[in-house]
């Protein structure tokens, strides 16, 4: 029997295994009862843009960030939880790819779609390759641009928490190690391209004398093998695509095509470091 849920666009060409299936109006949240967040959400990178038309007026974004009453009151997190914490309520999937609509923009800001963040990652290097996403789909070959966002825990390393003094039903939040993105991208001769990106969400309480792990400016230094990624996360990325091309995608490393060329309408060359717009 055929999936109901790959009626969702987004979800056309797979998704990971998790808890709960959180189909919105404009992305899918795949969420965890264990972590309180989401395992991953998937979206097409501002989706129906082609139907929008000049005479919309623009918005700023709404911040109107909240709880997700789909979920069951004891596994989801509340606004409390971030309170004081130090963490950003960061974004899986941007608000800044969901800009089209005011109802679009709003269902990014439920907490669904929220992991904590430390700051120098939602502001600096997360949000760059965010805006590299967003000049990657900009592309006159690009069709539709798909993203997978999951947060990752390393069960080898302690699990901070946030919101774990609050009482009720003893609701805490743990705060990921890291995060994955990978983008899948359909051009117009019906070509995939894979790129797949893992970057430290540092702590709090890190020694400040110890390496920081999101130096390295060039974007392309966190790349990383896609079927890494799926041990990582533990499930299977894009398997909704068959055939050799994607299994060679997925095996990817060092060869690896660019996402930014100089020249946005040139075939995609060698990687290149990303410069985000002045």
């Amino acid at each position: 029997m055929n999936d109901p849920f790959l009626m969702q666009r987004e979800l056309r060409y797979g998704y990971p295994v998790c808890d709960q299936l959180l189909t919105g109006r404009y992305f899918t949240v795949g969420y965890s009862w264990y972590f309180r967040q989401a395992k991953w959400t998937l979206e097409i990178v501002r989706r129906d843009w082609e139907l929008i038309n000049d005479t919309v007026p623009e918005f700023d974004r709404l911040d109107n960030f909240r709880a997700d009453t789909r979920i069951p009151e004891r596994f989801r997190a509340g606004l409390q939880a971030y309170k004081g914490s130090g963490y950003d309520r960061g974004h899986l999937v941007a608000s800044a790819n969901s800009d089209q609509m005011k109802i679009q923009n709003s269902e990014t800001f439920l907490l669904s779609n929220m992991s904590p963040q430390h700051p120098d990652l939602n502001r600096k290097r997360w949000r760059e390759l965010e805006e590299a996403v967003r000049i990657l789909d900009a592309r006159e070959d690009v069709l539709e641009t798909y993203v997978l966002t999951c947060p990752v825990f390393y069960f080898g390393e302690p699990v901070e928490r946030i919101g774990k003094a609050l009482p009720d039903f003893g609701i805490s939040v743990p705060i990921p190690h890291a995060f994955i993105k990978s983008v899948l991208t359909e051009d117009l001769d019906g070509r995939h391209r894979l790129w797949t990106f893992l970057m430290r969400n540092p702590s709090l309480v890190d020694d400040p004398a110890a390496p920081d792990p999101l130096a390295n400016t060039d974007l392309g230094s966190y790349l990383m093998k896609t079927y890494d990624a799926e041990q990582i996360v533990g499930g299977r990325f894009w398997d909704g695509i068959s055939g050799g091309d994607m299994h060679e995608a997925k095996g990817g490393g060092g060869k690896l095509e660019a996402m930014w060329p100089e020249d946005p309408t040139a075939p995609f060359p060698g990687l290149k470091p990303f410069t985000p717009p002045a």
